[in-house]
């Protein structure tokens, strides 16, 4: 039997960690590592999910955190993740779904396996984990999902990025989803949109002339604010920009 926590919460107050606990995927490094550090430091119990957890073994965080293997493609690994978090803290208050994959695919080149491949973990995956939390982000009275998808996933500069940006779009759609389903018991969803950042994911792409790499504390300074709006502050989507660009 699936028991969870009861929650007493004011719409009006802005959220602080207070026990608060969050899953945050891909934390290993780049974005998800500086989240799982931020959050830790300031009080959040964390659960982290990542397919080598040895790499997080090695790292020191503040506070109360677990770690647990996960797999994007596996939808059983979801599961298993959010029954162990359960487990172990009673509750699931957030989710962070920050692992993403780019690879190359083009409107003229990238094979089906690359396309199903980004498909697969940065919107299939994140599907499956808000599946397998859902009940326990709407008993919570203060649900959370924090998206990181990208502005690829508001605009396509050119076509060698297809495969990339259709992924993210999608990735786009399930937050608004999200954040449509079950209003009234305080569950939101928000985009964390940024430009290009300095993580593994892009060190072979040099920083065009005007433009910067953000940094993954940035972000995750982001995550964080997103995570401390009340119920009637609801943001759709953050928009972090790299470059001087328009809006979406």
């Amino acid at each position: 039997m699936l028991w969870l926590r009861s929650r007493q919460w004011s719409s009006t107050t802005v959220l602080r960690p207070d026990n608060r606990v969050v899953m945050i995927s891909g934390a290993n490094r780049g974005i998800g590592l500086a989240t799982a550090q931020a959050l830790s430091a300031q009080g959040y119990r964390i659960s982290l999910g990542a397919r080598d957890t040895g790499t997080l073994e090695a790292r020191n965080f503040d506070g109360n955190v677990m770690l647990h293997s996960w797999d994007a493609t596996v939808e059983q690994s979801s599961i298993d993740w959010a029954a162990a978090t359960r487990h172990h803290f009673g509750a699931i208050d957030a989710v962070v779904l920050n692992a993403g994959v780019m690879i190359k695919a083009s409107l003229e080149a990238g094979s089906d396996h690359d396309m199903d491949t980004m498909w697969n973990v940065n919107f299939k995956g994140p599907l499956k984990l808000v599946r397998a939390t859902l009940p326990d982000l709407q008993a919570s009275g203060h649900g959370r999902v924090i998206n990181v998808a990208s502005l690829s996933g508001k605009r396509v500069f050119g076509s060698g990025n297809l495969g990339y940006c259709a992924s993210k779009f999608a990735a786009m759609s399930l937050t608004h989803a999200i954040r449509q389903h079950n209003w009234q018991s305080g569950l939101r969803a928000t985009a964390i949109c940024p430009g290009l950042v300095d993580t593994d994911m892009v060190s072979d792409i040099a920083t065009p002339d005007g433009e910067f790499k953000i940094s993954p504390a940035a972000v995750a300074g982001t995550i964080a604010y997103a995570l401390s709006l009340p119920n009637d502050a609801s943001v759709a989507e953050i928009l972090v920009n790299s470059r001087l660009e328009g809006t979406f």
